[in-house]
Formats: structure tokens, C-alpha cells, sequence
């Protein structure tokens, strides 16, 4: 592993269980004693912990959750003691966003640990305020240093909540432990169309026990509902503490609206729904997303766009990529021709990410998406009984349908001499390790390149796909529960990566890695020079 390890964050503060004992310490993304006493219910209450996003070398978003009307107030401090702390005073929270509310921290320290508390004042007479919660994060580099991300998706899939005899979300403890700068999220952050049973039951024969609220009793409707799938995973205390100290890079994918989803779906067959209207589904579901991920929001013309860039330091630019928001029907996928039926990503997408990394002076470029390219991913039969398809790839031949649109970004990067471009994905419940290389491809107008795939961090397990030879894909390593579907998180096929670039080198070492830490599959890359 290039590079000197930092210490886990929490282990970094309290130096050890006996420092801990000596003299109490903050705990993230928990409360602590309020300033001001005031009556229980006269003070709001942030239950829901807080999160940080989009993370640079000068800034960083700040989130959290109300439970009434308040405003939010987030001080910040380079040190423990909040010492000379500024303090930001915030939007208020109120019902337009279910009481989240956001702060865009701004002239931050490059490279430095900031210490950060979240306030809700209430709006009574004497501003009773709630019981802080603490988090902390790192910035952006300025200058090389090492830099560690993860990376996976999928959470709460396939009725698989939060048991809380078993731990919870454990694999949010575990990557809270690594003490990554980051981590990116690549969609599925909830499943809006999967109910969760309080009880379900496994393989040998036990029981896995959920914690239930109503708004996950059935698929997602209404604006509330769909609200409610996010408040639900932030009653785990693994998931609360990880947004508090690790910053997120939110992606998205379909199951925060519906399975498959696209504005064509057709939920006419599917007796679960009454709402049968996929555009107003979408738009509620779009609501809560924004009103829950730590995002930073562009312009009013933009206000709905998930895809941006995050610079972190000299080495590392992360392109993080919308594969939902712009694609045309799933269909048979295999037009000859580039058109709005072809669309993965979408015209205006594909021209921001080709110039973004032709500009890119960064030595990694790495593009975050919310399915991989080359796995077959299927969507049951169009009107005529042939095969549909949900991600990019068709099955193996020359590149057609949705691969058109990736094809002519390939070859751009290649006659532009783009080099040092990796994708990391999830979506397939399973992780893997692949290599794209023209010498095996249908396609070859392209220079070779990796993808890693992992996930799921809190679902079933399924796996694996089908790989399409248009890109010449090669399954260099995979683990999946083969051929077995919906596997349960109690038999350990949960998954994240994990990336390390070494400051002095750039080196770039990628780890495949469980839900207890275990590190599956490794390679280092050194970087290639134009």
C-alpha cells in the first residue's frame, strides 16, 4: 500500500481507550449537551445527524434534519476546542423540505481537519436551541499528500432493513474505520419501490428482524413516502455516524424513484402502485433526493442536476455521473444509429464530461457512474418478446443502441491522448474487477481502461452478469454469490472499494474489500505520462 496510513478518525481523536476513559471526547454524528437549557419539547431536535458533501480545498456542504420550523446554524473550528470557531447562520428548515436544511461552508483551511457543530435554533420567542451534533471532516488538498476514497451503492435493497440485533448497516462502521477523505455513493441510496417486512425469514432458518416505520410498509407514492425511505436509513447509528465524519459525493440510479426506471416505464401491470404516473412519481422522488443528499445545488436553471465535478488536490478530479436522468426508453438497444432513443447519458452530459477531462490537469480522472458499461443488465421483453436492456451494454457484437453514445466518448478521449481514466460503479450486487482493452473488443477505437464495480453495501446479493464483448471487456476478478439471487446480508456478500494515490508517486492502488474489512482483490497502477 503506497503511502503512510492516517489513522481512523474517531481512533485519531481518542488516542486509545484509556484517553478515552481519562477524559470524555466528542462523538460524531450524535447530540451532545445543549448551550441552553430548555424543556425537552420546546427545543428542535436533529435525530437524523448530519452529513457533509462535496468536499474541496476551500468549502464544504453541511446538512441536517429538523423534526419543526428552524433555522440551522453550523460553527466550525480547525481544532477540538472549538477555539476561535466561526459560526454560519443558515437557511431555515421548514415543511417545503421536509425541515432539511443545508449550509455551504466557504474560505475553509486546504488540507485541514475542520471540527464542525450543527445547530437548529427554534423559532419561538426564545430561540431554544437543540442539542448539537458534531462531525468532522478533511479538505481537499492544495498540494500532493496521499488521498484515500471509497466507493460503493446500494442500501436497504431487496427488504433488507435495519436489524438492529445483528448490528445494523454494519459495513458504514466498517468504512468509517479506514479513515478515507471521501466517499461516493453510486446510487440506489434508497429503494423507494422494495417494502420492508418486520420480519423476514433467512436460509437456516432464523429470523432477521427489521425496524419498521409506516412510510416503509409499501412501495413509494407520495412525496412523504418517498421522503421517508431517507429518514429511515438514517436511523441507523452505523449510517449516522459515517455521514458525520466521512464527506459523500451522492449519485443516483433507479430504485430512488422505481425499478428500471426511465420516462417510459410502465407501471400499468404492477398492482402495487395507484399512483401509475411515472413523471409525477419521478418529480417526487427527485424532490426528496435533493432535499436529503448532501449535494451542493446549482443555479436555478440546473436546479435538478446531479452530475458535477469534485477537484480533490493535484491527483484527483471525480467526474460524478448522472446514467438516469437523460437516457431514453429501455428498449432492444440496437439502433444503428445515435439519436434521443440512444441516450445514456445525453448530449449535454457527454460534451460537460468530454470537456471537463480534456481540461483536466489532475493524474487520476476518475469517472463515478451508477452502472457499469460492458455487464449486461436486463429489463424482461419489449412488445415484439425481444430482450430489453436497462445499462449500456446489448449483448456481445459492434456497438450499437446506448454503446454508440459511449463508444464516441471513448474515441475522443483516445484522439484527444487522455490518459489515467478509471470508472468505479455498483448497481449488479456483486464487485468485480475489469478490464476494457481494445485488442479483445468489437469496438476498438478506444485506449484501454478499467472499471471496478462494488456493492452492495446493505442488500441482497446477486450475480454474476453476463459480460458483453463490444468494449472487450475482461473479468479480471469477480466475487459474487453465483447464480443464487437476493443472498442475505447475514452470509457477507456485501462489498465497497477502496482507493489510495500516493502523494510523492501518484500511484494509484485499488482494494476490493467485505463488510468486515477484509481486502479481496488489490492492484497498484503507476500513472501513465503523455
Amino acid at each position: 500500500m503506497p503511502g503512510t496510513l492516517r489513522l481512523p478518525r474517531r481512533a485519531a481523536l481518542l488516542g486509545g481507550a484509556a484517553g478515552a476513559l481519562a477524559a470524555p471526547r466528542l462523538v460524531f454524528g450524535q447530540g451532545t449537551a445543549p448551550a441552553r437549557i430548555a424543556a425537552e419539547a420546546e427545543r428542535p431536535r436533529a435525530d437524523w445527524g448530519a452529513a457533509v458533501g462535496d468536499v474541496g480545498a476551500d468549502r464544504a456542504l453541511v446538512w441536517s434534519r429538523a423534526d419543526r420550523p428552524a433555522r440551522l446554524v453550523v460553527e466550525w473550528a480547525t481544532d477540538e476546542g472549538f477555539r476561535n470557531a466561526e459560526r454560519v447562520r443558515g437557511p431555515h428548515a421548514t415543511e417545503a423540505t421536509d425541515f432539511t436544511a443545508r449550509v455551504d461552508l466557504q474560505g475553509l483551511p486546504a488540507d485541514a481537519e475542520i471540527f464542525y457543530r450543527v445547530i437548529f435554533e427554534g423559532l419561538d420567542s426564545d430561540r431554544a436551541a437543540a442539542a448539537p451534533v458534531l462531525g468532522r471532516f478533511r479538505t481537499a488538498p492544495a498540494s500532493r499528500r496521499d488521498v484515500r476514497f471509497l466507493w460503493s451503492g446500494d442500501t436497504a435493497g431487496q427488504g433488507w432493513g435495519i436489524d438492529e440485533s445483528r448490528g445494523g448497516m454494519r459495513i458504514y462502521e466498517t468504512m468509517r474505520r479506514t479513515g478515507a477523505d471521501f466517499f461516493i455513493h453510486c446510487g440506489d441510496t434508497v429503494y423507494a419501490d422494495g417494502p420492508i417486512a418486520p420480519e423476514v425469514r433467512l436460509p437456516d432458518g432464523s429470523t432477521w428482524r427489521n425496524l419498521v416505520i409506516p412510510e416503509v410498509a409499501k412501495v413509494a407514492e407520495t412525496l412523504a413516502e418517498f421522503r421517508g425511505r431517507y429518514r429511515y436509513n438514517l436511523m441507523d447509528r452505523n449510517v449516522r455516524a459515517f455521514h458525520a465524519e466521512v464527506p459523500q459525493v451522492w449519485l443516483w440510479d433507479d430504485h430512488e424513484v422505481t425499478n428500471n426506471w426511465s420516462d417510459a416505464k410502465d407501471l400499468s401491470a404492477d398492482a402495487r402502485y395507484t399512483e401509475k404516473r411515472v413523471a409525477l412519481l419521478a418529480a417526487r422522488a427527485t424532490r426528496a433526493f435533493l432535499d436529503y443528499a448532501p449535494l451542493r445545488p446549482h443555479g436555478a436553471d440546473e436546479a435538478e442536476r446531479v452530475y458535477r465535478r469534485i477537484a480533490y488536490g493535484p491527483h484527483l478530479d471525480v467526474f460524478a455521473l448522472d446514467m438516469r436522468s437523460y437516457r431514453g426508453p429501455n428498449s432492444h438497444n440496437r439502433q444503428e444509429r445515435a439519436g434521443l432513443e440512444t441516450a445514456i447519458l445525453g448530449a449535454a452530459q457527454v460534451r460537460w464530461l468530454l470537456r471537463g477531462l480534456l481540461a483536466s490537469t489532475a493524474t487520476w480522472k476518475v469517472i463515478a457512474c451508477d452502472m457499469p458499461l460492458g455487464l449486461v443488465v436486463g429489463d424482461g421483453r419489449d412488445a415484439e418478446g425481444r430482450p430489453r436492456f436497462e445499462a449500456v451494454a446489448n449483448g456481445n457484437g459492434p456497438a450499437l443502441g446506448r454503446e454508440l453514445e459511449i463508444a464516441g466518448l471513448l474515441s475522443a478521449l483516445r484522439h484527444a491522448g487522455v490518459r489515467n481514466v478509471v470508472w468505479v460503479t455498483a448497481d449488479v450486487h456483486y464487485t468485480a474487477a475489469h478490464r476494457y482493452d481494445p485488442g479483445r473488443a468489437r469496438y476498438r477505437d478506444f485506449h484501454p481502461f478499467w472499471e471496478f464495480v462494488s456493492g452492495p453495501l446493505h442488500a441482497g446479493g446477486f450475480g454474476p452478469n453476463e459480460a458483453d464483448d463490444t468494449f472487450g471487456l475482461e473479468v479480471v476478478w469477480q466475487r459474487a454469490p453465483e447464480g443464487r439471487a437476493n443472498v442475505p446480508p447475514t452470509e457477507g456478500m456485501l462489498f465497497f472499494g477502496e482507493m489510495a494515490i500516493e502523494g510523492r508517486s501518484g500511484v494509484l492502488t485499488v482494494m476490493l474489500k467485505d463488510v468486515a474489512g477484509a481486502t479481496l482483490w488489490r492492484r497498484s497502477f503507476e500513472p501513465e505520462r503523455a
